[in-house]
């Protein structure tokens, strides 16, 4: 009789899971979030290289409109601006006010006036290898180039 009952309740407990059954194992869960985890460390590395290289790119246009304007400057004032925000307090201003206060898209821009014919100009990552991995140079030459990591021209 036992067996009966043992038997009969059994069934009746397979047949309330099979029924009740509506949601995923912990198990299944794991599973997902496993592949998501190695899908996203494959994907993530990729959409960060196009950005680096892009705030590189500003960099060096950010370092030709420098360069540029430096020169438009000179050729009104007969010497080199002081620092970026002369060449935003000008009427009309030669570049705009984030590129004057030495920003621009992941990138520091440091300007120097050496003497009254000479300046340099250092663009460096605001965050070494994550905004950007090389470090530019230009100066009264208007030659744009790279630097080493201590900011020497190269």
């Amino acid at each position: 009789m036992f067996f009966i009952i043992a038997s009969f309740l059994n069934r009746i407990i397979q047949y309330d899971y099979m029924i009740k059954r509506e949601g995923f194992t912990l198990v299944e869960i794991m599973i997902v979030a496993a592949i998501i985890v190695v899908l996203a460390a494959i994907a993530i590395p990729n959409l960060l290289r196009p950005r680096l290289s892009a705030n590189e790119s500003s960099a060096l246009a950010s370092l030709r409109i420098i360069s540029t304007s430096c020169e438009s400057f000179r050729a009104m004032n007969y010497t080199y601006p002081q620092d970026l925000a002369a060449l935003t307090s000008a009427n009309p201003p030669y570049i705009d006010a984030n590129l004057g206060a030495g920003t621009r898209q992941g990138y520091n821009f440091t300007y120097t006036l050496v003497n009254a014919n000479q300046y340099t100009c250092v663009a460096s990552p605001a965050t070494p290898n994550i905004t950007g991995i090389r470090i530019f140079f230009v100066d009264e030459s208007g030659v744009l180039r790279l630097n080493d990591a201590n900011g020497s021209p190269a």
